[in-house]
């Protein structure tokens, strides 16, 4: 289709497929006249774009100045208090501790109240969105047996069919869960023999019995809120801090025939809240690509969105989990929700998409248009059958991620108080979410907090962007440490605690979720269990994870942790140091050696080819990578952003050479090679490095990492992707 026949509004040209999409699909299920939307989108675009334009532009400039700063004192030792200073004389920081308090209202419990599991998960994936939006329940027994937080040793093995002494292991794994859970008076709950409901006046009561008839109660019988019967299938559900625990009797089942007490499973509620995500895990790079994201979130809202799958030669199709009923403890009926609290992360303020073009022939910025359509598209919840709402306070949660500091913070408010008005929902109805993950925002994170206090339902940290940007903003100041030693500075220890500390003091506990990043090793569960439970005691309500079987193996840790005590407590504590913060990472003693100077770069390296190439050839924005040690590592563009500017970094101070940095990639492009073989979709990189768009796109992203707007990989990625998306037209 030519320009001149694209739907037009306005002064705006409409991508056909986007066209056909709000057309047939969006405005109908929210019931929206299509002349009244189309006009509200092209006042929005009109009105915010030059506002979005001026703001990426404050980047660049500020960018500018840090450059031109630690250009001019290259080969000093940074004086701090000078560099401070004119951090505040150009103001890039403005100190504010008056921790203005939130005024959110209307905020579900799950993000307010209740601590637990978070899952992240590519919305455009509609198994891996229905999988993530029903992990909200998840089987303890199954997310045992199949890890190894269970050893296999002692013929305790994962292969085959079910093994009794494995399963044996995993029942005595979970007994312990529950003494220390929901601990019985007198007793170990390996000494049960049948569970049941006493039913007095006062209600019923939850009992326990041993073989010599002897009869337990819990040590808090309140612990104990419902239960539901089916013939020899019992349920009992209990609450313990403030997560739910459904104990399944079935003596008919083959793990429950041979359990203590015929317990069948243990049922957690995990992952309370998922992130559905527009922006780092998905590859969206067009008009066609963006339909299909906003397709399923609306899927999603609509409770319509199935996927189908092929297992063992079955086709299977995933739904949504139906919500869960039970009789309550004073015999009335009680439901609770089967699926997560889902919010949508949209993409941010830099990049544009050719969904909607204007009079001038630019692309429109895609976060203006991700606001507009997800909240439209949220709007279905209110509507759909056959479910209890996403949202039962009528909230919509948007996270939104890249902001740089509070007048960004501050248009992301605006934003969402025009996309309320064009929809007519009351002020305030859609949430945010604010990611701390860029310096700019950190340091100002109270100032940010207070330039949208009215509807901030989420902060939390992530290691890989924020260290990514901490890179890209100190490119000029010298040689940064390895990746790992950057881990263990004061920097980022402060960045944790300080972003606690200030969520707390704007008072965020009991009304937002204060949040931690991603187990970046979704088979290393051992791992995650051994380490992972810092985090709900570092005080953050909800913590990022891989899986659903990993959000319900982390739901042990907010059952060990109660975080609204820890949270009570650390608001006395002191703050963390801004001076920390504020101190790049970089080398000052003696440089690391050649050795360790070509292993940074080969893990490096093979990161990157690791994951571009299934981002460039195969539109798959978030995956399991293995690394060099062929480890599975959960790969997106927050990784990508901090080894490709490293790289970048080490390049620009002379640690390493163009040659060694562009032998590595060819090098390591036959190792990412060999570890893909069994794909049959895959194309090598290593057969022809100057016609592989892949490959291309690795090495640009260090070698044009300098250049690149806050060290972000989306501007190369959308570039040779769309490269390569025309390359399979042609065929």
């Amino acid at each position: 289709m030519t320009n001149s026949d694209q739907p037009t509004t306005g002064t705006l040209r409409i991508e056909p497929v986007f066209h056909d999409f709000v057309e047939t699909e969006l405005l109908p299920a929210i019931g929206l006249d299509s002349k009244v939307f189309w006009r509200g989108v092209e006042a929005i675009i009109t009105d915010l774009t030059p506002v979005n334009r001026s703001l990426l532009k404050n980047r660049d400039k500020l960018q500018a100045k840090l450059d031109k700063w630690h250009k001019a004192r290259q080969g000093e030792p940074m004086v701090h208090k000078e560099y401070v200073d004119f951090l505040k004389e150009i103001a890039y920081y403005k100190p504010d501790t008056r921790f203005t308090k939130i005024e959110t209202e209307n905020v579900d419990p799950e993000i307010a109240e209740i601590a637990g599991p978070q899952l992240v998960v590519p919305v455009n994936n509609a198994r891996f969105a229905i999988n993530a939006a029903n992990a909200r329940w998840g089987s303890l027994y199954d997310a045992l047996y199949g890890t190894d937080v269970i050893p296999e040793d002692d013929g305790q093995k994962r292969s085959g069919g079910y093994n009794p002494l494995r399963g044996a292991a995993v029942i005595r794994y979970a007994t312990a869960f529950l003494d220390r859970t929901l601990p019985l008076q007198g007793a170990s709950h390996s000494d049960v023999n049948a569970y049941g409901v006493n039913h007095t006046e006062d209600g019923a009561r939850f009992v326990a019995s041993q073989a010599n008839g002897t009869t337990l109660d819990l040590e808090d019988p309140d612990l104990f809120v419902g239960y539901a019967e089916e013939g020899s299938r019992k349920s009992y559900l209990f609450r313990h801090n403030e997560l739910h625990i459904d104990l399944q009797i079935d003596p008919s089942n083959i793990i429950g025939k041979d359990a203590t007490a015929n317990i069948a499973d243990i049922v957690l509620e995990a992952a309370l809240t998922t992130i559905q995500d527009c922006e780092d895990s998905v590859a969206a790079v067009d008009a066609e690509d963006k339909v299909g994201v906003y397709r399923n979130w609306l899927g999603l809202m609509l409770g319509t969105l199935e996927a189908t799958l092929s297992k063992n030669g079955n086709k299977i199709k995933r739904t949504l989990a139906p919500d869960r009923i039970y009789s309550s403890t004073s015999g009335e009926e009680l439901v609770l929700s089967g699926r997560s609290v889902l919010l949508v992360r949209n993409v941010g303020h830099l990049m544009t998409t050719d969904a909607i073009v204007t009079e001038d022939g630019a692309e429109v910025f895609e976060g203006i248009l991700d606001a507009i359509i997800t909240t439209a598209c949220a709007i279905t919840d209110r509507q759909r059958e056959g479910f209890q709402p996403n949202s039962r306070t009528g909230s919509i949660y948007i996270v939104k991620p890249k902001m740089h500091g509070p007048h960004e913070v501050a248009f992301t408010d605006t934003l969402f108080g025009r996309v309320e008005e064009l929809f007519e929902l009351e002020t305030n109805t859609i949430k945010l979410g604010i990611m701390d993950e860029e310096r700019r925002t950190t340091v100002n994170l109270p100032a940010c907090i207070n330039a949208a206090k009215g509807r901030v339902a989420f902060i939390n940290t992530g290691f890989l962007d924020r260290t990514g940007d901490e890179i890209h903003t100190s490119m000029h100041a010298g040689s940064f440490l390895p990746k790992e030693a950057i881990k263990q500075q004061p920097w980022i220890l402060a960045y944790e605690d300080w972003n606690v500390d200030v969520g707390i003091r704007c008072g965020l506990q009991g009304k937002a979720q204060i949040g931690k990043g991603m187990w970046p090793k979704p088979d290393e569960m051992k791992q995650m269990m051994d380490s992972k439970q810092a985090h709900p005691e570092a005080g953050a309500n909800c913590a990022w994870v891989p899986s659903p079987t990993a959000a319900t193996l982390h739901a042990i840790h907010y059952h060990a942790v109660h975080v609204r005590d820890v949270q009570s407590l650390l608001a006395t504590r002191k703050l963390a140091s801004v001076t920390h913060i504020l101190t790049p990472p970089l080398i000052l003693l003696e440089d690391p050696s050649e050795e360790s100077i070509q292993a940074e770069l080969d893990n490096n390296a093979q990161g990157i080819l690791g994951y571009v190439v299934r981002w460039i050839d195969q539109s798959v924005g978030c995956s399991k990578v293995p690394d060099i040690h062929d480890v599975g590592l959960m790969e997106d563009r927050a990784t990508l952003r901090i080894s490709s500017q490293h790289i970048a970094n080490w390049l620009l101070h002379g640690l390493t050479t163009t040659e060694q940095v562009t032998e590595t990639f060819k090098r390591m492009a036959e190792v990412v090679d060999n570890q893909n073989q069994g794909d049959a979709s895959y194309v090598r990189m290593s057969d022809d490095f100057d016609n592989s768009i892949a490959f291309q796109a690795a090495c640009a992203l260090v070698f044009e990492g300098c250049e690149q707007p806050n060290g972000y990989t989306e501007p190369l990625l959308h570039k040779f992707r769309r490269r390569r998306k025309a390359e399979l037209v042609k065929g």
